[in-house]
């Protein structure tokens, strides 16, 4: 089981780039259990394989603290054939780096977040060709706008890649707007790591754009590339690696936020 979670987990505590490197590898254990379901626990629920409890490689128990969530990592668990896939349960690794590596450290992971308010991807604007530079502002400048308006957080622009100081109010004001809990703090790391932009991350998690409309914000300048040249096969495979750890972390964020059912 230890060896087994130190794939799911890749090699960091955050390591969405694990998930590309194990998709290389072929399936090297045998499924060892019949059932995997959840239990109810103190501080949430965890999930079990033929009734024992799954642990982090240190031996933390995992506990989950939504049922919808939790479900939602035992499927993956039951969905495995006869060898166990680690790049196909990237909700069992987020759910690992939390326990593992998130929880006691929450205001650090909010930290190193944080630093991508001051070289946001949505910042650095091309100066050519028109469509380009037309194609990002219609994704990238309703969310500068949100986060003007709803969080007055006032960044400022630039064309190319030369660095820019923001505003020390301006990612203060973003900081503020993060979550406060490690399951959310992790999920919105995730998509950081994975769109380069915790600006479209912030805005997901705020309901001001929705997952489509992040996933393809994070990508203008690459999808402007594969319609100018044609669509890199390898790239596109290691884009669908990531969309699914980006799909995976949304769902957290949509099963923290879900109504609990109330009982009979």
């Amino acid at each position: 089981m230890r060896e087994l979670f130190e794939e799911a987990a890749g090699q960091t505590p955050l390591d969405p780039q694990g998930a590309i490197r194990q998709a290389a590898r072929p399936p090297q254990r045998k499924r060892f259990y019949k059932d995997a379901g959840v239990t109810d626990v103190e501080g949430g629920f965890a999930i079990s394989l033929d009734g024992k409890p799954i642990r982090t490689p240190s031996g933390r128990q995992v506990v989950i603290p939504s049922r919808a969530l939790a479900d939602a990592v035992a499927g993956e668990w039951s969905a495995q054939g006869e060898t166990i896939d680690p790049v196909t349960m990237p909700l069992t690794r987020i759910a690992n780096s939390v326990v593992e590596g998130v929880v006691d450290r929450v205001e650090l992971v909010s930290e190193d977040l944080a630093k991508y308010f001051e070289s946001d991807l949505l910042f650095y604007r091309a100066g050519h060709p028109e469509g380009l530079v037309a194609r990002e502002a219609a994704h990238w400048d309703p969310v500068l706008f949100w986060a003007a308006e709803a969080l007055g957080a006032h960044f400022i622009l630039s064309e190319g890649v030369m660095h820019v100081k923001q505003p020390d109010e301006a990612v203060a004001a973003a900081r503020a707007a993060l979550p406060g809990d490690a399951w959310s703090v992790a999920a919105l790391h995730v998509m950081t790591t994975l769109t380069g932009s915790a600006l479209l991350a912030l805005a997901l998690a705020h309901g001001a754009r929705d997952a489509g409309q992040v996933w393809a914000a994070a990508h203008v300048d690459e999808d402007w590339n594969a319609d100018q040249w044609g669509v890199d096969e390898e790239a596109a495979s290691r884009r669908a690696t990531r969309l699914r750890d980006f799909e995976a972390a949304v769902a957290v964020l949509a099963a923290l936020k879900a109504p609990v059912a109330e009982g009979p």
